[in-house]
């Protein structure tokens, strides 16, 4: 399976890793790496995450990171895992 990322996600991620760089560069690297592996882990550990609270469909999906969660969809049809958005937990 392919994992794939809106362009949505990768401006969230790109708002959300500029606002950290300026905080602590050490900091945002850990994130981002933790965050790499968590996405390349994806295939192997897609089933132990929850359905998303924001979607009802059981093939979408939330993984908890940080004060963050990553939505995404896996795409059975075109044996993809979509990554739709990453946002603030509320």
């Amino acid at each position: 399976m392919n994992i794939l990322c809106t362009p949505l996600y990768e401006e969230q991620l790109k708002v959300i890793l500029e606002e950290f760089i300026s905080q602590d560069e050490a900091a945002t690297k850990k994130f981002k790496l933790y965050l790499d592996t968590i996405l390349i882990n994806m295939p192997t550990k897609a089933h132990k995450y929850k359905q998303s609270i924001y979607f009802e469909n059981e093939d979408i999906k939330d993984i908890p990171h940080e004060d963050y969660v990553i939505t995404f969809f896996i795409d059975k049809k075109n044996n993809n895992y979509l990554i739709i958005s990453i946002n603030k937990r509320d």
